[in-house]
Formats: C-alpha cells, sequence, structure tokens
C-alpha cells in the first residue's frame, strides 16, 4: 500500500556481515543470503539459525511474516518469520532486513527463506497487506491459504476514517464487533451492511476495499484453515510476536543483533520452563471423564488447559439428535438458552469423525466442546487419534527428522549436508532433554556422548576419506549467483574434512556442556519450588495458628 522504498545500512551493512560469517563459522547449518549487492550496505539480508529451521520442521504449519518496522517507522527495516510451538509460544523461523521494498525484493526473500526451509510450504501465512507482499506470496506460495494482519487493518482503518472515530466513539466498538463476533457469513454480511447504513458510509472507498478482500482477513471465512490461534476471534489482532520489546523504533543496526540473541535466548528459556512445567506437574482435573486424564498426558500445559475449557464446557451445552441417516449423525449443540447460537455436528459412529460448523479443530487443531458434547453424548471416552495433533502434544518434537528431499539430492549438496547436520544436532538433543530429568539420566545421556565423541575423534585420527566430496553448509568462501534477474549472493564453505570432523566434534561438546547448564537451571528451578512450597507451608501454619487464636 505504500510506495517502494529504498535505504541502507552505510557502515551497519559491514557490522551485519561479520556477524553472520561468524555465527556460520560457529554453526554450519547456519544460513544468510544477500540479494544483489556489493558493499553488503543496500542490499536485502536474510538469515536463519539451525534452530529455527529444525522448528520450522515440527511447528512450520503456520507463519507469520512480520514486517510491522514498515508502519512503525523502525530505524532499521527488521522483519521476522515465526510460528507457534506446542506451548503456544512464539517460535522463530528466521530473520531478515528489507533494505528494498519492491517486488521482486519481496519474491527473493520469500524464495530465500523457503530455500532455507527444504521448500516445505506452510499451510498459512499471515502478512500485512502490502501489495507487494501479495504479489509474492501468491507466486512463491500458491497453495498456501494467505490471511492479512487484522491487526494492520484496525489500525489502518482508524487512519483513515480518523474524522469518524472522533466524531462517533461508538463506531470503533461496532466495526471490531462485526468482524469478531460474527459467527456466520450471513450474520457477517447483515453487521456489515447495517454498519455502512448507520453511519452513513456506503461510499467510502477504503471500506469497499476491504470488503472486497474479506475473504483474507474476516474471521468468519478463515475458518476452514490452520492458524494454530485458539479462538477465531482472536486473529492476528491479539498475537504475541517473537520480537515484541525486544525491537523497537529507536534500535540501531549495531544494537539490533544483540536484541536478536536475546529474545532467542529468552523465548528458548521459556520454552524450556514451560517444557518442565508440563512434564514435572500434573494439572488439576475437573471431571471424571477417562478423556480428560488422557488429554492431560498428551497436550502440553497451556494446551490441555484450552481443551479443559472446552470439555468442561459440555456440560452446558447438550447434544440433540436431529437427523440420523444410516452411519453419519447430525446433532444440535446449543448452551443453555443460547438456542440462537446452535451449532451442527456430524457424527460417523463407524469411523469416528465428526464435523462441526464453528470448525474450531480446522483453525486451532483443538476439538470444541460441540464435539466433545456429542462424544459425551455417544460415550465415547477417548479422543479419538485424528483429534489430537502432534504439533500440541508434549511429544511434538519427538522422532528422528528427515529431509524427505534429502534422496533426490546429491552427496556433495550444501542441502544434504544440512540434512545431516540437523539429524545429528537432533539425536544430540534428545540426550540433553533426556538427561537433564534426573542425575541417573544425565549420567548416562552425558556417557553416550563421551562415548560418541571418542568414536568421531578416532575416526578424525584414522583420516577417513568417508565425508570426501562434501561441501559444508553456509561456511564463507564460495560464492553461488542465480541465473534469474535478481541476483543471490549466498555464502557456503568449502573447507576440508578435517574442518568438519573438529565442528562435529565441538557441537558434541558444546551439546555436553548445554547438558550442564540445562541441568543446572532445572536444579534451580526445583530449589526455587522448594522455597515457595517451604513460604507458602510457613503461611498456612500462620493462618492456622492465628484462627486457633
Amino acid at each position: 500500500m505504500s510506495g517502494v522504498r529504498q535505504r541502507t545500512l552505510g557502515g551497519g551493512g559491514q557490522h551485519v556481515l561479520d556477524y553472520l560469517k561468524r555465527m556460520q563459522a560457529e554453526n554450519p547449518a547456519f544460513f544468510y543470503a544477500i540479494q544483489n549487492d556489493s558493499d553488503h550496505s543496500s542490499g536485502n539480508i536474510f538469515w536463519v539459525d539451525s534452530t529455527a529451521r529444525m522448528n520450522y520442521t515440527y511447528f512450520g504449519d503456520t507463519v507469520i511474516f512480520d514486517t510491522s518496522y514498515r508502519t512503525n517507522r523502525y530505524r532499521v527495516p527488521f522483519a521476522s518469520f515465526s510460528g507457534l510451538n506446542h506451548h503456544g509460544q512464539p517460535v522463530l523461523f528466521g530473520c531478515a532486513l528489507i533494505l528494498n521494498e519492491s517486488e521482486s525484493s519481496f519474491l527473493w526473500l520469500l524464495q530465500t527463506w523457503l530455500h532455507a526451509m527444504s521448500g516445505r510450504h506452510p499451510v498459512s501465512i499471515t502478512t500485512d497487506p502490502e501489495r507487494h507482499i501479495q504479489v509474492a506470496v501468491a507466486q512463491v506460495l500458491p497453495e498456501t491459504r494467505h490471511r492479512f494482519c487484522k491487526w494492520a487493518i484496525f489500525r489502518e482503518t482508524q487512519e483513515k476514517l480518523d474524522h469518524l472515530y472522533r466524531s462517533h466513539p461508538t463506531f470503533e466498538t461496532e466495526f471490531k464487533k462485526c468482524i469478531n463476533e460474527s459467527e456466520t457469513v450471513d450474520e457477517f454480511e447483515s453487521r456489515w451492511e447495517s454498519l455502512l447504513q448507520r453511519y452513513y458510509i456506503m461510499d467510502d472507498e477504503w471500506l469497499q476495499s476491504m470488503y472486497n478482500a474479506r475473504q483474507q482477513w474476516v474471521p468468519v471465512y478463515m475458518r476452514d484453515t490452520f492458524f494454530g490461534e485458539f479462538a477465531v476471534s482472536e486473529g492476528s489482532e491479539s498475537l504475541t510476536l517473537f520480537f515484541d520489546g525486544y525491537v523497537n523504533s529507536s534500535t540501531t543496526i549495531q544494537v539490533l543483533l544483540k536484541q536478536y540473541e536475546k529474545a532467542v535466548v529468552s523465548w528458548h528459556e521459556k520454552e524450556l520452563k514451560a517444557d518442565y512445567d508440563t512434564t514435572n506437574t500434573m494439572p488439576v482435573l475437573k471431571t471424571p471423564s477417562p478423556m480428560e486424564k488422557q488429554a492431560a498426558n498428551l497436550y502440553t500445559r497451556r494446551i490441555f488447559k484450552k481443551f479443559q475449557e472446552e470439555l468442561v464446557e459440555t456440560l452446558a451445552n447438550p447434544a440433540t439428535k436431529v437427523d440420523d441417516s444410516g452411519t453419519v449423525a447430525t446433532y444440535r449443540v446449543a448452551k443453555f438458552g443460547e438456542d440462537h447460537k446452535a451449532h451442527a455436528v456430524d457424527f460417523n459412529s463407524f469411523e469416528m469423525k465428526a464435523g462441526c460448523t464453528c470448525q474450531m479443530f480446522e483453525y486451532s487443531g483443538i476439538i470444541c466442546r460441540h464435539v466433545l458434547a456429542v462424544f459425551r453424548a455417544k460415550n465415547v471416552l477417548r479422543l479419538p487419534s485424528q483429534y489430537v495433533l502432534k504439533r500440541w502434544t508434549r511429544n511434538a518434537k519427538s522422532g528422528a527428522v528427515v529431509d524427505e528431499h534429502a534422496s533426490e539430492l546429491p552427496n556433495n549438496s550444501r542441502e544434504s549436508v544440512t540434512v545431516r547436520y540437523n539429524n545429528l544436532r537432533q539425536e544430540a538433543i534428545k540426550y540433553v532433554e533426556e538427561g537433564a530429568k534426573s542425575i541417573h539420566i544425565y549420567n548416562v545421556a552425558m556417557n553416550a556422548l563421551q562415548e560418541a565423541a571418542k568414536k568421531v575423534a578416532s575416526i578424525k585420527n584414522q583420516g577417513s576419506g568417508a565425508t570426501q566430496g562434501s561441501s559444508l553448509a553456509n561456511g564463507g568462501s564460495q560464492e553461488m549467483h542465480s541465473t534469474e534477474e535478481n541476483q543471490t549472493t549466498v555464502y557456503q564453505s568449502s573447507d576440508e574434512k578435517e574442518k568438519k570432523i573438529r565442528e562435529l566434534s565441538a557441537e558434541l561438546e558444546n551439546t555436553n556442556q548445554r547438558c550442564e547448564v540445562y541441568r543446572a537451571n532445572l536444579l534451580a528451578v526445583l530449589r526455587d519450588m522448594e522455597e515457595q512450597k517451604l513460604k507458602l507451608s510457613v503461611k498456612v501454619q500462620s493462618a492456622r495458628l492465628s484462627l486457633k487464636e
């Protein structure tokens, strides 16, 4: 919606390049690319670390492309790709500095990002309603459902209709209710028409353009696609973005990289804490249902709480059979006193499949109260496996990650090295995660890692030629130029096998060190919990003494 802008990093460009080279030297799966630039001061830059690439294999079904720097007038044009992990927390999928906001620049950025993600297309992507971004998404991700950020539309609507917002304070509330609370397309259409007539804005060009694009931002039109949000009315307006609180309009390029690292570390710690809480605490069950106990053992803590809310609501949402045509029965489910908000559920008892008109499962991946009410009526005691999305479970990251394109790649390709690196890294992480749970498992995991390190060192000393012909992903010496209109420089490594073995050995050593850190952190959390329990116990004793007196 804005014109093409060209920015420059000036001397900061070399600062960024030096940082990216250093990160690559430390981690062979760190990826970065620079578009069509000789001095690195005015070319678009993209980078993503190995953890983000790995997380995308687990949680890359829905993506947020955050370019809020454009409207927030940031000094640095910093954009990010992110998603949601199994706790519903932001998880990073890559970063970019967009110095040229042309259509070709966004095309390059999305193509480069998709390449770094091994070509896996997300189910959905949320972006600002910007024309160049729309074109890029349509070309690079044609099968991905593209949603406009609702918060951005609300903000721009307020700017375009500033006079109306000031003269009629009730308009904003009614406008948002029309968007957020409409449960059917007909209800939205009726509310929209009524709103335009009430405030005499039938001919407003901005609102007409937004109405024409309604299928890309109004929640009622998006219910059939997974976005990972727990309520359709939430939309992108209430999303917690990965860099909220870390990057703002005053952040300089030098400070940006430090804040980037702080945000990565902070969210990683929050994920570890959520993992610990899920594994080591048991939620309070609110019903005698075996399904609730099953869900408590399957889901992460936050996702279970949402499921539990839906399950408890079945007590106030009875299911009534209204049609039965053989294997499929239709039920009407409504809350007491709210028959006008009833939903229809089709239930196939033979296949144990159910579909609800609210489409909450399709949108959020969590089964709704309406289907659960039918399960309750039919005495279905356990949650069918097709209604448990692995990405919301405590085991979301379990299992080896194998790149589905790996067999198509030659042995000396950059991608195959990245695949091998990621698979090795994931196996090592398993030891870290399990080893941090108890001192016994920790010792077993540490011994296994040390034994592996000895074997790697032995192979290194023997000068094995098994890895000859390979090339490390994103090292720093070779340059590869594309033949397309927009040339891209991707920095790759041509180091020999000795460096590769050293890096793998270093990674194993780093894993040992991280294991120590994680164990120390978890022990600290346990000590804090014990202290809190002690304080609470003292308070309870004091209260009891006060009552006796």
